[in-house]
């Protein structure tokens, strides 16, 4: 079967799951794991903007897309001459069926299994003893966070982070005073790339907050990706501990 896939995070788990690149034939510029073995998959365009003749020309069996990442139009505009699965995914139940169908898919049903259970057990291991008010930056100029139905916002939760944005929806737009209530501020490392500069310039604002950049492919990317991250949970945890007993 041959493949095309508009979602990185999607691209990374046909690999995971045993794919190569005589199975995997498209992605977008922005699926870069794993890194030696998507060099050689042709691009064809970005996640927003996908070059339709250069798919056309590859001729895949299957192309995975996804509702937030993609464009509307532009997978709708492949469906009338290929089969297109559109994927969403919010939950981390979403994210075991994501990975149990292609599984099945694929013929990888151990495998997609064995996944999905390292991520049942890295979430369930990773846990703050009590929660911790957290904003969770994803752009700057202006400000955007993450409301409560996003993927972003259920790995914060499972991990023991109470998303103080919980009341609101998608990614909404916020001010630098909205941050009050936060005990720690997250930066994220993706779509917007956060850098000690910009910890600065937050910490000149709230001195004695708690603000540190975060692994945006930790929490964003779905698939198999948490499978890989149970040391990074851990070491932030133990960042985190410390202000728990003081």
């Amino acid at each position: 079967m041959k493949i095309v896939s508009l979602v990185p995070s999607i691209t990374e788990a046909l690999f995971d799951l045993g794919l190569t690149e005589n199975e995997v034939i498209g992605r977008t510029k922005f699926c870069i794991h794993p890194q030696d073995k998507i060099k050689n998959v042709s691009v064809i365009g970005g996640t927003k903007n996908i070059n339709i003749e250069k798919i056309k020309a590859l001729q895949p069996d299957l192309i995975l897309a996804n509702k937030e990442e993609n464009v509307k139009d532009q997978v709708e505009a492949l469906m009338g001459e290929f089969k297109v699965t559109v994927t969403n995914v919010e939950t981390i139940e979403d994210n075991y069926y994501l990975l149990k169908n292609l599984g099945q898919l694929l013929g990888k049903e151990e495998k997609a299994q064995l996944f999905n259970l390292k991520i049942y057990e890295i979430l369930s291991q990773s846990k703050l003893e009590n929660p911790v008010k957290t904003a969770y930056l994803i752009w700057r100029n202006p400000y955007m966070t993450i409301g409560s139905d996003t993927f972003i916002h259920r790995i914060l939760s499972e991990i023991g982070f109470e998303n103080i944005f919980k009341d609101k929806t998608r990614y909404p737009q916020i001010t630098t005073e909205d941050l009050a209530d936060a005990d720690v501020i997250m930066l994220s490392s993706e779509p917007f790339p956060f850098k000690e500069k910009h910890i600065e310039e937050l910490q000149a604002f709230y001195p004695e907050k708690k603000i540190m950049i975060v692994d945006g492919e930790a929490f964003s990317w779905y698939g198999t990706h948490i499978a890989k991250c149970e040391n990074y949970f851990k070491e932030l945890l133990a960042e985190i501990h410390p202000m728990q007993q003081s």
